[in-house]
């Protein structure tokens, strides 16, 4: 239900807060006063859009702020699904700014326009003659006979399937299509895999390569050099092997008086070991340094193929192709592995239009079974309404292909007069007959519609006298199962309301400003009287609505 109104510097609304309460409020007030502008208010919380035309003052921004009371209500999938906070006080608001820019919110997170609309669809339904029109929408009467019918979680399961099937039918023609383009690269692909693979690529190999190539280049330099160095150690004339060996002599005819030598003699003959050992390895390693022509060739075409690779394949390690050809197996297993991928892909698909099926076939079979007593129901309402003649007809068609609603299409057929054969509403009803259909559609779905709340606009326009107190006694009922608002200027009406309330206009000698009030008993009385009599309220007419209060 709707529990608060916050309504700032909208059209003649310079600032409104008004509290609802639950039941049947009726709203009242002279032509003129702002009923009107309220309602306008409200649309916008239900995601109408809006231009700066409303803007009471166009420096500021318009602000219009609904409080809901949804605890009794499973919406909470609804918000999970469009990652919004869910709180059982929904707070909507809508702001509209001087440069025309719009904004929503739902417990202050930022929503656009179609998500406004859905939730606050299911949160409250603003009826006025505009929306008579949607009695000719065939959605509309198929979501009446599914809320008469309580389909709402057969529903909920058919269209939870609907979508698996949807997205796995997507899926199946995704894969097929995947596969026809891979398989048109499949040789190109096989082509690119052969060359990595026959390269026998290994991790490192490059630099390996590229050092030994470097060295088999330069073979007479490596000779030549090492070959000075084991001179310079080993020469029997002045080697550096013979002078290690001259000043250990040198030590071992001082040590029996100079003890201190015994430390540089342990120390210079490690040192002779070593440089024996580096003159020995220098001299075996110069004899085994040999140019290879045919190890340097080869070297030479294992790089240029490396390097070859890497600028096809844009990269510039051994790594990096290894990485690409694990890459180009794995897409050649995939392409190899889509007939099977597809096969179990329609197997699901399949397995899911089957369930679909039986659930659309479910549906349809609960909406049959519901028509009859629908249509009862609606022409008993009709005939409280002054309309006993009227005939209210559901015909129901089945569809070769489903949709979000299953394999069905309803048409509304109506006759108000007698001996007429009942046509599409569209073709034969009347404004007041359209008025009073709705109201007695709405009635009589009101205790499953699992909505907050209802606004009514002026519906009972163009009725009076028993009609009107009929119409009141309605909605006071509808309010059983659902908060019911209802903008009227019939007395008949108003005196049925749990809660009244009335707009009114403030006018100062700077502006004319639209206010809302609750009325109290006294206040209703005098309200009534004056809808009753006019400006000057007779005695009769304060005792007529002491009477309709009562």
């Amino acid at each position: 239900m709707i529990k608060h109104i916050f309504i700032k510097n909208y059209a003649l609304i310079e600032s409104l807060d008004i509290d609802f309460s639950e039941g049947y409020s009726a709203v009242t007030g002279e032509t003129g006063a702002g009923k009107s502008i309220l309602l306008g208010a409200l649309s916008l919380i239900l995601g109408n859009r809006a231009d700066t035309n409303i803007l009471r003052n166009k420096d500021e921004k318009c602000i219009v702020e609904a409080h809901f009371d949804i605890q009794r209500y499973s919406l909470k999938v609804l918000y999970d699904l469009h990652d919004i906070d869910y709180d059982e006080i929904t707070v909507i608001r809508r702001e509209v700014s001087p440069n025309g820019r719009s904004r929503a919110f739902i417990n202050d997170t930022p929503v656009n326009l179609n998500i406004l609309k859905e939730l606050s669809g299911q949160l409250t339904d603003i009826h006025s003659q505009h929306q008579n029109l949607n009695l000719n929408n065939h959605i509309f009467q198929l979501n009446v006979l599914d809320s008469f019918s309580r389909l709402g979680k057969d529903l909920s399961e058919y269209r939870e399937t609907f979508i698996s099937f949807k997205k796995a039918k997507n899926a199946l023609e995704e894969l097929i299509q995947k596969a026809e383009n891979e398989k048109k690269d499949i040789e190109y692909l096989q082509f690119k895999f052969d060359e990595l693979e026959e390269a026998k690529l290994n991790k490192g190999e490059q630099e390996l390569a590229e050092n030994e190539l470097q060295q088999l280049n330069h073979t007479e330099e490596i000779k030549l050099n090492l070959s000075s160095v084991f001179e310079l150690l080993s020469n029997e004339e002045n080697g550096i092997n013979l002078q290690l060996s001259n000043s250990l002599s040198a030590l071992n005819s001082i040590k029996k008086f100079y003890a201190e030598s015994e430390d540089y003699i342990k120390r210079l003959e490690s040192v002779k070991i070593e440089l024996d050992d580096i003159s020995s390895s220098i001299e075996i390693a110069a004899e085994d340094i040999e140019f290879n022509p045919e190890r340097a060739e080869f070297l030479k075409d294992r790089l240029d193929l490396i390097y070859s690779l890497q600028s096809k394949h844009s990269v510039s390690s051994v790594e990096d192709l290894i990485k690409i050809k694990q890459n180009i197996e794995n897409r050649l297993s995939d392409i190899t592995s889509f007939d099977l991928q597809i096969k179990k892909a329609k197997q699901l698909s399949d397995h899911l239009f089957s369930e679909l099926t039986d659930k659309a076939k479910n549906i349809s079979n609960i909406r049959k079974n519901n028509k009859a007593l629908l249509e009862q129901e609606i022409t008993a309402v009709l005939t409280k309404l002054a309309m006993p003649n009227a005939e209210f007809v559901i015909e129901l068609k089945q569809n070769e292909s489903f949709n979000e609603y299953g394999m069905d299409t309803v048409s509304f057929l109506f006759s108000g007069n007698k001996n007429v054969s009942p046509e599409e509403i569209s073709e034969i009803a009347s404004g007041g007959e359209i008025s009073r259909l709705m109201l007695s559609i709405k009635s009589v779905i009101s205790d499953s519609m699992a909505l907050p709340a209802i606004i009514f606009d002026e519906i009972d326009t163009g009725v009076s006298g028993e009609v009107a107190e009929k119409i009141g006694i309605i909605m006071k009922e509808m309010s059983a199962h659902m908060q019911v608002i209802n903008i009227t200027h019939l007395p008949q009406v108003a005196a049925k309301a749990h809660n009244h309330y009335k707009v009114y206009k403030a006018e100062s000698e700077a502006s004319t400003i639209t206010k809302i009030k609750r009325l109290d008993f006294e206040g209703r009385k005098i309200e009534l009287a004056s809808m009753l009599s006019g400006e000057n309220i007779t005695d009769a007419a304060v005792k007529n609505a002491e009477e309709l209060l009562k």
